[in-house]
């Protein structure tokens, strides 16, 4: 069965073109302060840890967590004109409502700052706090002890206070300055999605199989990355984009920052600069990991020759694809870059539960409802099953999937957000069709979304291609693509769209 895009419903359209209102961009060269500031994330109590199935309590930290922030104002004749606070964190996603107790204290602390001006991204790593026990924003609820355990909801309220300090400070610190861009190249990420003679796919199936045929879709080697400069031309701030989560040490019970640490502290050690904002930004990679899908014996030979971990390896190509365009980057500082930053909430379908599907859950619904004494992982089924069902029985009318959605133009760079675990190919579309020079995608940004996959991964079906971790389909992906390259031909008006 195919998955072809259906028609949007007459209230949808009518909610689509209410909600993503669009401008002319007069974008001129403007005055650019920058700040930036680095704060520690890390509990200093056990605390339960996101991103598998079942409960792990972190006793201990192998690395620090971090969150990072850089601060971006424009003036012109002296005059404000735009404003953006850039923030990254080691965590598996920025849930809605972390994200909306943190607006609400910023508004209260820095009331000059718009908060819908600031964006908060996850680097995705599975050994950070849970941040969320509400159904409506996490696919598993963890049970966790009440006892000798840090909270989720108390974890909640040291992280907002702790971007608020990095907010803060970023801000504060504010001071004329520039900005480069790079682009460079290391393999981290790659599909990890396997299809097999029968056309199905699985998620890490061996690819030594005798019916294995090929990764369902590509990889992007590409480092893009931001410099952030002083007036001086000294450097304050980098922003590393790249399409892969940090995931290698993602079933660990102990805190980990994942190769971003790795990556963070031997950037540093090589440029000398202890001091140096990282921030790492994740881009579009809902089909990526950095778990080697083939050549894994040759990779680990070469990991033990360097006397390496994976995760310092990892760390090394991050580090040495950024070294690498250091030069060209401090080459091409832009001291009175243009600047806009752009804020739109737009409403996607939901996903369509196909026949097949919807049969499916009937089926594991039986299953799953006669077993004695339900572990948390049947339980979560059940849950996730029944909401199948009852997605399918009520298709018509579901609500659309509202998301709030950012655009900058910095430069000749755009940056755009969206909340999804977001397959690489949506990203391509975006990347490829994009006015600006170069175009950097934040996944997992002010809100957790789930997977957002391609009409070939529902036909492949699999995890992360399965509706049960997806509220958005490739109809409302596409529609996402499009309306981030509306936003971006508007900071860019210069130059026009291609045809269709």
């Amino acid at each position: 069965m195919t998955t072809e895009p259906r028609p949007l419903r007459p209230a949808m359209k009518r909610h689509l073109l209410l909600l993503c209102l669009f401008f002319t961009s007069t974008l001129t060269a403007t005055e650019l302060r920058i700040g930036s500031a680095t704060v520690s994330i890390t509990p200093d109590r056990p605390v339960a840890l996101a991103g598998q199935f079942g409960t792990r309590i972190a006793e201990k930290a192998e690395t620090p967590l971090i969150c990072a922030a850089v601060a971006i104002e424009s003036l012109k004749d002296g005059k404000p004109v735009d404003q953006s606070i850039l923030i990254s964190c080691d965590l598996v996603g920025i849930h809605h409502s972390v994200l909306a107790q943190f607006r609400t204290r910023l508004k209260a602390l820095l009331p000059e700052i718009d908060g819908r001006k600031v964006i908060v991204s996850a680097t995705h790593t599975h050994t950070a706090p849970v941040t969320s026990e509400l159904p409506e924003e996490t696919l598993i609820t963890y049970p966790i002890p009440k006892e000798g355990v840090m909270q989720p909801s108390e974890y909640t309220a040291f992280l907002i206070e702790r971007l608020s300090q990095a907010a803060i400070e970023a801000w504060n610190t504010r001071q004329p300055g520039g900005v480069s861009w790079t682009l460079g190249y290391a393999m981290v990420g790659e599909n990890r999605r396997s299809i097999y003679a029968d056309g199905h796919a699985q998620m890490y199936g061996k690819t030594n199989d005798l019916r294995f045929r090929h990764l369902e879709a590509g990889s992007d080697s590409g480092v893009e990355t931001l410099f952030f400069w002083d007036a001086g031309k000294q450097l304050k701030a980098v922003a590393i984009n790249l399409a892969c989560p940090s995931q290698e040490v993602e079933s660990r019970s102990a805190l980990n920052a994942d190769f971003w640490h790795d990556a963070r502290e031997q950037l540093k050690a090589k440029l000398n600069a202890p001091d140096l904002t990282i921030l790492g930004w994740c881009s579009a990679a809902g089909d990526q990991s950095p778990h080697p899908q083939y050549r894994k014996d040759a990779e680990a030979r070469m990991i033990r020759l360097r006397g390496l971990t994976r995760q310092q390896e990892l760390g090394r190509r991050i580090c040495n694809a950024v070294f690498d365009t250091l030069d060209a980057g401090r080459a091409d500082i832009r001291m009175d870059a243009s600047f806009g930053h752009i804020v739109q909430d737009i409403a996607l379908p939901p996903r369509r539960i196909l026949d097949r599907e919807y049969e499916e859950a009937k089926k594991h619904l039986a299953e799953y409802s006669v077993a004695k004494n339900p572990d948390n992982r049947i339980v979560t089924m059940l849950a996730l099953e029944q909401g199948i069902v009852h997605r399918f029985e009520n298709a018509d009318t579901l609500p659309a999937y509202d998301m709030e959605l950012h655009v900058l133009r910095l430069g000749d760079i755009a940056i755009t957000t969206n909340p999804f675990e977001l397959y690489l190919d949506w990203g391509v579309q975006m990347k490829a069709r994009s006015p600006a020079q170069q175009t950097f995608v934040l996944q997992l940004t002010n809100g957790c979304g789930m997977y957002l996959p391609t009409a070939l991964a529902i036909e492949g079906g699999s995890y992360s291609g399965l509706p049960h971790v997806n509220k958005v389909g490739p109809d409302g992906g596409q529609i996402l693509v499009d309306q981030t390259l509306k936003a971006m031909h508007s900071l860019f008006p210069a130059i026009p769209p291609a045809s269709p």
